[in-house]
Formats: C-alpha cells, sequence, structure tokens
C-alpha cells in the first residue's frame, strides 16, 4: 500500500485511491460530494486543544510536531488496526484542508506512519 498527502481543495483524481480526510473540522465551503471522500478519521487528527494552540504558527512547528506525535503515540494501537483495514487498498490518500502544504498534520501523520507503524 502507497500512503500521500493531498490537499482536500485540490481537484480528485481516480488516481488518488481510498480517500481519508484526517481533519478534525470539515474543509470549509466543501461539500461532501465535491470532496470524493472514502472515510473520514477525525480521531487521527490532533486534539481540539494542540489545534488551537498550535493555529498554524510556524514558529510552533517543532513543538506541534512533538505534541501530536505523543497523541498519536496513544492511539498506535487503533492506528495500526485501521491501517490493517486498508491493507486492501494499493493507494491511499490522506486529505488535509491547511493551506501550508509543509506545516500541517498530515505531514507529521504521513511521517509517523511511516516511521513508526511501517517499520514493524
Amino acid at each position: 500500500m502507497k500512503i500521500t498527502i493531498k490537499r482536500v481543495y485540490e481537484p480528485y483524481s481516480e488516481d488518488d485511491g481510498w480517500r481519508v480526510l484526517i481533519d478534525r473540522l470539515w474543509p470549509r465551503g466543501l461539500s461532501r460530494e465535491k470532496a470524493h471522500l472514502d472515510d473520514w478519521q477525525k480521531e487521527f487528527a490532533p486534539s481540539n486543544d494542540l489545534r488551537h494552540w498550535f493555529n498554524h504558527d510556524v514558529s510552533k512547528w517543532e513543538e506541534f510536531k512533538s505534541r501530536y506525535i505523543t497523541e498519536l503515540d496513544g492511539q498506535s494501537q487503533a492506528i495500526g488496526q485501521y491501517l490493517s483495514s486498508l491493507e486492501k487498498h494499493p493507494r491511499v490518500t490522506l486529505l488535509y484542508a491547511a493551506h501550508d502544504e509543509k506545516h500541517n498534520n498530515a505531514v507529521v501523520f504521513l511521517n509517523y506512519l511511516e516511521n513508526r507503524i511501517f517499520r514493524d
């Protein structure tokens, strides 16, 4: 299985495979039909407290990553089970709504999956 990330506002493509939104809040101004979602895993998104604290402030990026990884570690079993359920999909695209393509929860989540889940 190959996992990639993509901004949810980018055009849908069949090449995206199974599309999973990993934001806690629904993206503004986007209909469910236009989003072309297969799943919404908001429980794997940063907590409301962490999301509010970060507020997309790049100066907090390193601390945000550390705190978010701690939150993900607390859910590693659930994340592993969810990934097992996705094995039938050759390609999975994690979707996010943030404007910043380098400093968002999807970047951290994908890195988490690659470094903690897939290495086992």
